[in-house]
């Protein structure tokens, strides 16, 4: 009895001198970190959408503290939440920066593209993609499974009609969509564009026919009618460029295909 006792007794001493080792080295080692970290977390969106380039919002927030990024590297955060971080890193910071938007450069339609064959794998765009570029005969259409959709830490963007499209309210420019989408068909654009060609086909007009009804066919009507030289067919496809561009709509009205679009109710989810 005394044995167990005596054991029992040792036991606690033991346990509690390394319990008094284990906090005087977690004062001794203690990584100390700079307050202004937890400061700048708290003006984050903490959608951690990676759209800055690094892991999440406090990877971002300890980048800024240590210089590593600029104070305005969050493309998500608004012109309130920039200026606090600046205030708090103590430097100047330039706030109402040009708005961006995703923009699906497709539209291609389940009634409009054409198909080689009936997809029934997984429903995943880069799956589908691994197996002959997908089910659509468009090298460079919409998949339309959502891959992107996945990516959205916004719920801005959703498949309709077998093709992608962004709600621009809910857009934040984080870049996932961009990033996950196997065709590189989404871009970033001025959030304030009304005008975007829905096409991103490379195949010379009559091929791109083939494919799909609402296909650019690379005509070059609207750069010839452009006034500012703003939109140019480049690889047999029409391209803006929004620093050239007055929105006079003289593209649209000229193009035969219809796929120069301006209605923004077209491109949203509906949700």
């Amino acid at each position: 009895m005394n044995n167990i006792i005596s054991a029992v007794v040792w036991f606690a001493i033991i346990s509690a001198a390394l319990g008094l080792i284990l906090a005087i080295a977690s004062k001794l080692f203690a990584v100390k970190t700079d307050e202004r970290t937890e400061q700048i977390i708290e003006q984050l969106p903490g959608a951690n959408c990676g759209g800055c380039g690094f892991a999440g919002c406090a990877a971002l927030a300890d980048a800024i503290v240590t210089g590593q990024a600029p104070v305005d590297a969050c493309s998500v955060a608004d012109d309130k939440n920039i200026a606090e971080i600046g205030r708090i890193m103590g430097v100047p910071c330039e706030t109402g920066k040009e708005r961006f938007r995703a923009q699906v450069m497709c539209s291609g339609t389940n009634a409009l593209s054409k198909k080689k064959y009936i997809y029934e794998g997984v429903s995943d765009c880069v799956a589908a993609n691994r197996l002959a570029g997908g089910d659509k005969l468009c090298p460079n259409g919409c998949i339309g499974l959502g891959t992107c959709v996945s990516s959205c830490k916004f719920d801005a963007i959703h498949v309709v009609d077998g093709v992608a499209a962004v709600d621009y309210d809910k857009c934040r420019a984080c870049g996932e969509c961009v990033y996950s989408c196997p065709k590189h068909i989404i871009k970033l654009i001025p959030f304030s564009a009304n005008y975007w060609v829905g096409c991103m086909s490379r195949d010379k007009g009559p091929i791109t026919k083939n494919y799909c009804d609402a296909g650019c066919i690379a005509c070059k009507l609207c750069e010839k009618a452009c006034p500012t030289g703003a939109i140019k067919v480049t690889e047999f496809v029409a391209e803006i460029n929004y620093d050239l561009c007055n929105e006079c709509g003289e593209c649209q009205n000229v193009c035969p295909r219809k796929i120069i679009l301006s209605n923004r109710s077209q491109q949203k989810s509906g949700k």
